[in-house]
C-alpha cells in the first residue's frame, strides 16, 4: 500500500510522484524504516540511482495495475487509469521482480524467546534485494485476505488506493468522505436551481 501511494494528489489540481526524481526515491526509503527489512536498505550500503529507481517503479506499475484488476468493475484510481500495464503483463513483471533474489527460510530461535522466520538470501546486491522485497511483499498481499477490501478512492481530487476497514466504508479518510459529501450537496443544489430556472422560463 505504501508504494501504491507513491502516487497521491498534490491538495491542488494535480498528482504528486514521490518515486519521480532518484533523491525523491532515496528519500521515500528512508521514511520506511518500518516497513522494509532488513536495515541496509535504509543506510549507506544502498546505492538509490536511475536503475534502482526504474526498478521500484517497475513494480509499482504492476501493483497499481493488478489494483485496478482487483477493484473492477469498480474504476481504478484516476491517477494513471489510462496508464495501467495490462494485468497479464503486471503479472509477469511482478513475478520476474520477485523471483530476481533467490531466497531460503531460516529459522532463529533464541533460548528466551519464541522462534522467528527469517529469509536468507543469496543476492549481493542490496538494489536488487530491496526490488525483489517490494515485489513479494505485493505478491503476499495480492494472494491475501487483504485484498478482498481493496478499493480506490473516488472522493474528489483523490487518487489512492485503500483497505476498507468496516462495511459502509466508502473513502479512505474522513476528509476524503467530507469533499465527497460537499461536492455531492453542491451538485445537488445546482441541479434544483437549474431545474427552478427552466421551470420559471
Amino acid at each position: 500500500m505504501e508504494l501504491a501511494s507513491t502516487i497521491r494528489h498534490d491538495g491542488e489540481g494535480g498528482v504528486v510522484d514521490d518515486l519521480a526524481t532518484v533523491r525523491g526515491t532515496t528519500r521515500w526509503i528512508q521514511q520506511q524504516a518500518g516497513n522494509l527489512a532488513p536495515q541496509e536498505f535504509l543506510t549507506g550500503e544502498l546505492l538509490v540511482d536511475e536503475e534502482l529507481r526504474d526498478g521500484i517503479v517497475g513494480v509499482r506499475r504492476a501493483v497499481r495495475a493488478l489494483f485496478a484488476r482487483v477493484v473492477s468493475p469498480a474504476p481504478p484510481s484516476p491517477a494513471d487509469a489510462h496508464l495501467l500495464m495490462p494485468p497479464a503483463e503486471a503479472l509477469a513483471h511482478l513475478n520476474a521482480a520477485a523471483a530476481r533474489e533467490l531466497v531460503a527460510p531460516q529459522l532463529d530461535w533464541p533460548a528466551e524467546g519464541a522462534p522467528v522466520a527469517r529469509l536468507l538470501s543469496a543476492e549481493g546486491d542490496p538494489r536488487v534485494r530491496l526490488v525483489a522485497a517490494l515485489a513479494r511483499d505485493a505478491v503476499d498481499f495480492l494472494s491475501g485476505p487483504e485484498r478482498e477490501q481493496l478499493r480506490a478512492c473516488h472522493a474528489p481530487r483523490c487518487v489512492r488506493y485503500f483497505i476498507k476497514s468496516h462495511g459502509r466504508q466508502e473513502w479512505c479518510r474522513p476528509s476524503c468522505g467530507n469533499r465527497a459529501r460537499v461536492a455531492r450537496h453542491y451538485e445537488r443544489t445546482r441541479g434544483a436551481a437549474g431545474g427552478e430556472g427552466t421551470a420559471g422560463r
